[in-house]
């Protein structure tokens, strides 16, 4: 159909069928890697609300608040969790629980590797006494039916509503036995989260063509540990140097490269510049250097 054809097309429809197309939002919730909390950035975390519904992928120190600055503490729907290592997990079950103690009365789902479902069993054993009481008190419906955890064991589309697609790719992040990078298809464009993985053919596949990518990122002058030590081993073998994270976007095709999970996050401390000028060594996209509650 061409131009002329197609505006004719549009002029003739009913108005009352014609709605404009959903806009996502992307917020970098936290953008500091490693377990230990930080000073000036939040565990690794990210939401897309497209919408009404809120997606959250991995859930850091902090995430419930900075979820809350975000606008979208009441639009929780769904809950992504990469792998399971404390510096993204360590608030999913805070996460459920305070959103219930503020208004949450909706359905939330959540996914991610074993054994996620028996964490969140754990979730509401841990809570038991505060459940009760507030259950009884405070009048409200009880939090383990609007919960429906997902053990998510193996790579393609994990689950797909009105509103995204969500599809996973199994990524290399040694020691985990089973970690996870998600690609959101949303209405507007495609946004697709590392988690944490060394370089990665499987996900140059699952981003290729993708709008954002929100990657992980290692100044390899300042990996944590002493030379030869263990921790410095762990480090630089299971993460991605921000070069190699630029040549992962320029091999996938990607429109723009986020830089998130900075290691080091603080110490030493690395400029803005530095990281960008790194990434550029690889990549000729957009860049952009992430922050706590940066939104795209």
């Amino acid at each position: 159909m061409d131009r002329r054809s197609f505006l004719a097309a549009l002029a003739a429809a009913p108005l009352s069928r014609w709605r404009p197309p959903l806009q996502s939002r992307l917020v970098l919730l936290g953008t500091a890697g490693g377990p230990t909390p930080k000073k000036t950035r939040s565990g690794p975390s990210q939401v897309i609300v497209v919408g009404d519904r809120a997606y959250v992928i991995d859930c850091g120190d902090g995430v419930a608040r900075q979820l809350m600055l975000a606008g979208a503490f009441r639009a929780l729907r769904h809950v992504f969790i990469t792998h399971h290592h404390s510096d993204h997990n360590a608030d999913y079950g805070n996460l459920l629980l305070l959103a219930w103690g503020d208004q949450l009365t909706t359905r939330v789902d959540t996914w991610g590797p074993p054994p996620l479902a028996n964490m969140t069993r754990l979730v509401f054993e841990l809570n038991d006494a505060d459940l009760k009481i507030r259950e009884r008190d405070e009048g409200r419906p009880p939090l383990k039916p609007l919960v429906h955890a997902h053990d998510v064991r193996r790579e393609g589309i994990v689950m797909q509503d009105d509103r995204v697609k969500v599809t996973c790719a199994i990524v290399d992040h040694p020691l985990v036995p089973l970690a996870f990078a998600y690609r959101f298809d949303c209405p507007d464009r495609s946004i697709v989260i590392s988690g944490d993985t060394r370089p990665s053919a499987a996900l140059v596949r699952l981003a290729r063509g993708a709008d954002v990518l929100v990657h992980e990122v290692l100044w390899l002058p300042g990996a944590p540990g002493a030379p030869g030590s263990s921790l410095r081993k762990h480090i630089v073998d299971s993460h991605t140097t921000v070069e190699d994270a630029g040549t992962t976007a320029t091999e996938a095709g990607v429109k723009t490269l986020v830089l998130s999970h900075f290691v080091p996050s603080e110490n030493p401390p690395v400029s803005d510049q530095e990281w960008e000028a790194a990434a550029r060594k690889t990549f000729a996209g957009r860049i952009v250097v992430g922050r706590d509650l940066l939104e795209l």
